[in-house]
């Protein structure tokens, strides 16, 4: 043990750990830190290797006894049905099925959707209905036969502090320097501070500052392999991290259909990685996102109050001193193109990424650190309890340059690092000027790239600087673009002129050492306007393909809110199976919010089994927030699809004009626009 060490388990016994145990129990499994670290605070609560050993050897075996690996999923059922009963640890979510009118868990690994649960337990645990939570779970095998439930949870202990003391936490903050506890921080995420230089240090502390101020907005963009996620997924229960794919803003923000708040009403922190892969379909989700990034509530058809910070992280594909000396690229080039100068005003802080370290071993703590759930319980505390921008707006004077939004996103960066470093006090009027030059310098980095997007001079005004302690006005520079005059004073493009991009635009203020490629020149076209879709009459020959719902149905969706399709022969599963793929396409126009069905049925149809199927598609649309109506009309003969803003599809059979596939396993058993036809044919009108 080194000096802090000692320090640090003499104040804080019980709630410290050794890291690179940490490191060498992780390597060989996907179980997060805390989760890790729970068991490692249980069994190796000594300094003796002896103990330590036999502490780590019970670490494995609880492991290799109670944690489900993924292809293991059969056999641990199997070990509930033979015992009677089994603890795991797994992550646990339920969820409310309108059709049983019950809630069921679901564990990840343990692979089983239906498993009984008493309210008691997502009562006292919310976020068990939103995101799930990793826990000790006994389950127990159900023997009655007559119950349509073969698992039920028996015991759940959710792995993370039942108390938190954060006056006995600042109590033993007073007892550190700033340095030593800015490393004890360090070391609690797993880094060895003395590997690494003050900036440096400075970066990961930004890092934590959206899991302790709320609505805290911040963006890292760099190279690969530098860990920009990690702090997400794996530090604390209170974030979740979105990997690519949808945001929507039912899953976001709220879903109107269920009245239940998204993501941002259950987390301290919601970070979406890979953040250049994220799809937005819906504008609304944009929209919803800028008032939920500038104030923290939003509005559909409530008004929503919400704290959840937002953190976005992803990868730069060019080198930054290509984009910081081009006329043509800026910092932000790998954001989807929703991603406006709006969204972008509303980032507080934008790491550099490709100033921070590879992930290496040679950057790991072999000391002690605060168990990580512990430290991230201080923080959830914190970003609940404590408010300190009243006092960082005291204290702190900022230039003329800075403005409503950089003020703001300066003071939030401010208050976050006042609550990681100095949660007990108030910080020397030195270690303050060096925060608000590191605040002042992050907010500067999302100006200037706004500066070069911008037309004209609204966002000219990047020369933020700060009044130190001493009364001197300090103007601060982002290292990698302070002698860049692309980036210090972009050229205006010619805003008539489209998105043209000359060659000397390209190429120039890049630096004699810097080759820039070259973007060619684009003419200047306007855009033809989206062609109306036109009223059309046609018959579909049969062994014709290239006919999808996607291509007869989407172009008339255009505004569309409302879908009403009568069918009479929705029964037989190849017939709901067609329906789905048709909800499929529908869902494909951001604005359909409700789609009704009318159909009927005979003697023949398994009505249990239509219905169960029709639920499952119901629940899976709510998920979307699109509500799905089944009625039934005995009488029903003739087939159409009627569209709210007036548009009326007639197809002569209906949903079911596809020949059935020679080959499950062939070209067109899946991909409808490869099927081969039925003749029938389509009348498309406005009503």
């Amino acid at each position: 043990m080194d000096p802090l060490d000692q320090q640090l388990t003499s104040l804080f016994d019980g709630k410290v750990v050794r890291k690179d145990l940490l490191h060498r129990i992780k390597k060989g499994t996907n179980v997060p830190t805390f989760v890790l670290e729970f068991l490692l605070a249980r069994y190796c609560a000594s300094d003796e290797p002896e103990e330590i050993q036999a502490g780590m050897e019970a670490v494995l075996d609880t492991l290799n006894d109670n944690y489900v690996r993924p292809n293991e999923a059969n056999a641990a059922q199997s070990r509930v049905a033979t015992k009677g009963k089994h603890r795991f640890i797994d992550k646990v979510h339920v969820n409310y099925v309108e059709k049983d009118r019950r809630h069921w868990a679901a564990l990840e690994n343990f692979d089983s959707r239906r498993v009984a649960i008493s309210e008691k337990f997502y009562r006292d645990n919310e976020r068990l209905l939103q995101g799930g939570l990793w826990a000790e779970v006994t389950i127990a095998y159900n023997d009655i036969e007559d119950d349509d439930y073969a698992f039920l949870v028996q015991e759940l202990r959710p792995i993370q502090l039942s108390r938190f003391d954060f006056d006995r936490y600042c109590e033993g903050r007073e007892a550190f320097s700033r340095d030593d506890w800015m490393d004890v921080i360090l070391r609690s995420v797993g880094l060895e501070p003395s590997r690494l230089s003050k900036r440096v240090k400075f970066h990961f502390i930004a890092r934590l500052a959206p899991l302790i101020e709320p609505n805290f907005n911040f963006i890292e963009l760099g190279p690969r392999g530098t860990g920009k996620s990690y702090f997400y997924s794996e530090f604390s229960p209170y974030s979740t991290l979105i990997s690519g794919g949808q945001a929507t803003k039912a899953t976001l923000f709220y879903n109107v259909q269920r009245r239940k708040i998204g993501l941002v009403g259950y987390w301290d922190t919601v970070a979406f990685d890979e953040v250049g892969g994220i799809k937005i379909k819906d504008p609304d989700t944009i929209q919803i996102m800028k008032d939920f990034m500038a104030n923290g509530r939003f509005s559909r058809g409530v008004e929503v109050i919400a704290q959840a910070s937002m953190a976005y992280v992803g990868n730069l594909d060019l080198s930054v001193e290509q984009i910081v000396n081009s006329e043509v690229y800026d910092l932000f080039q790998p954001l989807p193109k929703e991603f406006d100068l709006a969204v972008q005003d509303r980032f507080a802080c934008y790491l550099p990424g490709w100033e921070m370290p590879k992930n290496s071993s040679e950057f790991l703590t072999r000391n002690y650190g605060f168990i990580t759930d512990y430290l991230a319980e201080a923080f959830h505390y914190q970003f609940k309890q404590t408010n300190r921008y009243e006092e960082v707006s005291s204290r702190v004077k900022l230039g003329d340059a800075v403005e409503g939004r950089d003020e703001k996103g300066i003071k939030k960066t401010l208050c976050a690092f006042l609550k990681i470093l100095h949660p007990h006090g108030k910080p020397s009027d030195e270690e303050f000027d060096e925060y608000v030059a590191y605040a002042v310098e992050s907010r500067r980095r999302v100006k200037e790239q706004m500066n070069k997007r911008k037309t004209d001079d609204e966002f000219s005004r990047i020369n933020l600087s700060y009044f130190t302690a001493s009364g001197e006005e300090v103007v601060v520079y982002c290292p990698e673009s302070r002698t860049a005059t692309a980036t210090q004073e972009p050229s205006r493009r010619n805003i008539h002129a489209g998105d043209e991009v000359t060659e000397a635009q390209a190429n120039s203020a890049v630096a004699a050492e810097v080759s820039v490629p070259a973007e060619p020149s684009v003419p200047a076209i306007e855009p033809e306007p989206s062609a109306e879709p036109q009223e059309q009459h046609f018959t579909i020959h049969y062994g014709d393909t290239g006919y999808s719902y996607e291509s007869l149905i989407l172009p008339y969706l255009k505004g569309a809110k409302l879908v009403e399709i009568e069918d009479p022969y929705i029964r037989v599963n190849h017939q709901t199976h067609n329906f789905v793929r048709f909800c499929e396409a529908v869902i494909k126009s951001p604005t359909v919010r409700k789609i009704v069905l009318t159909t009927s049925h005979d003697q023949d149809t398994d009505l249990k089994m239509l219905n169960d199927r029709f639920e499952e598609l119901k629940q899976s649309l709510l998920e979307l927030d699109i509500e799905l109506k089944v009625l039934i009309n005995e009488n029903l003969h003739d087939r159409e699809i009627k569209i709210d803003n007036g548009w009326v599809i007639k197809i002569g059979r209906g949903l079911d004009f596809y020949q059935k596939p020679d080959l499950w396993f062939g070209v067109g058993a899946h991909d409808l626009s490869m099927r081969r036809c039925l003749e029938t044919k389509v009348d498309i009108f406005r009503g």
